[in-house]
């Protein structure tokens, strides 16, 4: 009998980010609910507590259905439902602030895979060296980019740290 279990076969995960919503975007759906149910307050008290407590269940909901998570193992890089393998990923950097804006706005190549959250500012930008892969990088909201792109230098695959130390 085996004596594996899931645990050890699976890879260790370096680096795990839940993008979870700002504090006031919770605040935005109870206003709109509060709001909603006080539209609706002169036809019937009881019509208006019922759409303002389905307005927040249904955004709540939906909220929460937008939170992607971060995980970055020595084989995979996965956010949100998108995974790729490492391997695939070539040069990386971390954006803040103005560079942030940048590559969200103006700088953004509209086949790159994008996972932005509004409420997080800075971005870290992977580019895809698969060549049957035409998305030419991937840009991702992340609260701590440093330790996200130490989590990618980490995982490096090792003839790309050679190449890399031979130039």
């Amino acid at each position: 009998m085996s004596s594996t279990t899931p645990s050890a076969s699976a890879p260790a995960t370096t680096y795990t980010e839940t993008l979870w919503p700002a504090w006031w975007i919770w605040a935005v759906i109870i206003a709109g609910g509060g709001a909603l149910a006080l539209a609706f307050a002169p036809i019937s008290v009881l019509w208006s507590s019922v759409v303002g407590a389905v307005f927040i269940l249904i955004m709540t909901i939906l909220t929460v259905m937008a939170i992607a998570k971060i995980e970055v193992t020595p084989e995979r890089v996965s956010v949100g439902r998108a995974s790729i393998e490492r391997e695939f990923i070539g040069e990386f950097s971390s954006h803040r602030k103005d560079d942030a804006f940048f590559e969200r706005g103006r700088g953004l190549n509209g086949t790159a895979f994008m996972c932005f959250r509004g409420w997080i500012d800075p971005v870290v930008k992977m580019e895809i060296t698969d060549e049957r892969d035409a998305t030419p990088y991937w840009l991702v909201s992340t609260r701590h980019p440093e330790k996200f792109v130490a989590a990618l230098e980490a995982t490096k695959p090792t003839a790309q740290r050679a190449a890399e130390q031979t130039l």
